[in-house]
């Protein structure tokens, strides 16, 4: 085997022993996600809460059934412990405050069988502040700030909210992104304003938005410069019958620097694109005939045969087009982004989990260090 510079650097002189003893005692005590965590002194705690203005007792969110309360405290315990940097501290208790304004989490939907898993978004200045990444293998792994702030807020979730897999944690299969999922905005290679900026913040603003999703779906799209066709390839994703779990659906496209060019150079804008997707997110009823969802669930409103016992028509069934099923409520329930490297034609959709129409901002978000 050849030498590596990781063979020939010089190791800094530690007690190895005593921090694989400390890291084998995080993991008896559950305090991981089966990976090794930085094990956290009071005086390192510290570093992290130095770096913000708020009382470390102070209560960002709860859920209210497990009667168990996240503070900034815990906050950067977990922070620390996810080998986060003190200076990312800021962003993650901010992603803690977005994710405490989207109505989900709270309701138990981390512990569903769905398999669901928080999903931030970062724009703004922080990104080039603590080297997050925005260009290419946004999804992967090599980035520090990108991988534990993410994780940071799984952490959290197994250490102060119990979501331990096969306890509290029911999901059947779950995603990758329960690990870790923060990616940032290539707002320097976009035609268009960025994500924040639509909610009304200044293109100077630091803002995370989060997400609750349930997967990321690659469209492979290198072989047409007309705008028409690559939308509805990202229409056909969307509104695949599998992704159809409630009556509507919801979607973050994060179209890479080529595509967003070949959509901007045609002249559309995000609204153009948005609108394109909505009018042609549509199934006809005979196709979700012969998947069984073709209504809707009394209790639930969960799509389910119109022959269950618990079946109510949808709302389609009752417009003058009712073989026309639309997969959106409305065109806000498409965002729109801009990230990854570009080299190539590939492009995600981001399945979002919602349970009710979107609201005309209809995720959620936090100002950091506001």
């Amino acid at each position: 085997m050849s030498t590596t510079a990781l063979d020939q650097a010089a190791a800094p002189e530690v007690d190895a022993d005593r921090i694989r003893e400390a890291m084998e005692y995080y993991w008896t005590k559950e305090w991981t996600d089966g990976l090794p965590v930085v094990p956290v002194t009071e005086s390192y705690l510290n570093q992290f809460l130095a770096v913000v203005d708020r009382d470390p007792e102070e209560v960002l969110f709860t859920i209210t059934h497990l009667n168990r309360h996240l503070t900034v405290r815990l906050a950067a315990i977990n922070a620390a412990l996810a080998g986060c940097l003190p200076e990312y501290f800021p962003v993650v208790l901010a992603a803690w405050e977005a994710i405490a304004k989207e109505p989900h989490p709270a309701r138990g939907i981390w512990q569903s069988t769905t398999g669901t898993a928080p999903f931030l978004v970062v724009n703004g200045p922080i990104r080039a502040e603590i080297g997050l990444n925005s260009q290419g293998n946004i999804f992967g792994s090599g980035f520090r700030a990108n991988a534990t702030i993410g994780r940071a807020i799984r952490l959290g979730c197994i250490n102060v909210f119990g979501l331990h897999p096969h306890k509290l944690d029911q999901a059947t299969q779950g995603t990758p992104a329960k690990y870790s999922a923060c990616i940032a905005e290539n707002e320097e290679e976009s035609p268009w304003p960025a994500l924040h900026t639509e909610y009304g913040f200044d293109a100077s603003d630091s803002v995370v938005t989060a997400y609750v999703i349930r997967s990321v779906m690659h469209i492979e799209a290198r072989h047409t410069m007309e705008p028409e066709q690559l939308a509805l390839d990202f229409v056909d994703s969307i509104c695949r019958t599998g992704a159809l779990i409630h009556e509507y659906t919801s979607a973050l496209l994060v179209i890479v620097p080529e595509h967003a060019e070949v959509f901007a150079s045609a002249g559309w804008s995000k609204d153009d694109l948005r609108n394109f997707v909505f009018e042609h997110s549509v199934r006809r009823r005979s196709e979700l005939v012969a998947v069984g969802k073709d209504a809707l669930s009394h209790k639930t409103r969960w799509r389910l045969s119109s022959e269950h016992p618990d079946s109510m028509p949808d709302t389609a069934s009752t417009t003058d087009e009712p073989d026309v099923v639309r997969a959106l409520s409305h065109p806000s329930s498409i965002q729109i982004m801009v990230a990854g490297a570009n080299n190539a034609g590939v492009s995600a959709v981001v399945e979002i989990f919602t349970l009710n129409p979107p609201r005309e901002n209809p995720f959620s978000y936090s100002k950091i260090g506001a």
